[in-house]
């Protein structure tokens, strides 16, 4: 069954402005636990990512509180346990692939941050 064409449901997590930027926060969005993410650059352009909170390295519930930064190109947050890399955008876990969680859309529309899944 290709579901390229069904619509996002799209659930409200909370106002932007109650995320510190450039850190994250944990929501509970339709029963899972999703890591959401303000990225900001310092000027009026902010960014949302949402990825799964499960750190599958350490089993743990604590991505949304590592350290988001770069490598190369990509945008990554550290999981604060053993400090794996997962892509933002994809949840690709850089240095053990077989790691990588879900991501999710994220968007910013006046001033709320919203998740679909």
């Amino acid at each position: 069954m290709n579901l390229d064409h069904v619509p996002l449901a799209w659930t409200p997590v909370c106002p932007l402005d109650e995320i510190v930027p450039n850190t994250g926060v944990c929501a509970l969005v339709n029963g899972e636990q999703v890591a959401v993410f303000h990225v900001s650059n310092g000027d009026a352009d902010s960014i949302v990512y949402a990825i799964e909170n499960y750190d599958p390295g350490s089993q743990a519930a604590v991505l949304s509180r590592g350290l988001i930064g770069s490598l190369g190109e990509r945008l990554v947050v550290a999981s604060p346990i053993y400090k794996h890399h997962f892509d933002l955008r994809t949840g690709e876990c850089l240095e053990t692939p077989a790691y990588s969680v879900s991501a999710f859309a994220a968007r910013v529309e006046n001033g709320q941050v919203w998740v679909a899944m």
